[in-house]
């Protein structure tokens, strides 16, 4: 249990972040979900826009903190590589 005003201000900071950061990991594999059915369904266009969406999702996680920037960067990396497979086929 915290004893001091420092350590529950500390705590209620951690649950509001916590929060905030959950909810932006989902946000962003919901949209990636998105992009993958897309790919699965084959419609270029909508393949298109849904990486765009993807991507943008992706780095302003990584902006806000809710993932790592490299992180941010190798996925969407392997989601463009995934187009380039797609196309391949």
């Amino acid at each position: 249990m915290a004893h001091t005003n420092q350590q529950r201000k500390r705590i209620r900071q951690d649950a509001k972040r916590y929060a905030a950061n959950s909810a932006n990991r989902s946000r962003v594999s919901t949209f990636v979900k998105k992009f993958e059915e897309a790919l699965k369904a084959g419609d270029k266009t909508a393949i298109a826009a849904t990486f765009k969406t993807a991507m943008s999702e992706l780095s302003k996680a990584a902006q806000k903190g809710a993932i790592g920037k490299i992180a941010a960067g190798r996925k969407i990396g392997r989601l463009a590589a995934s187009i380039k497979a797609a196309a391949s086929k």
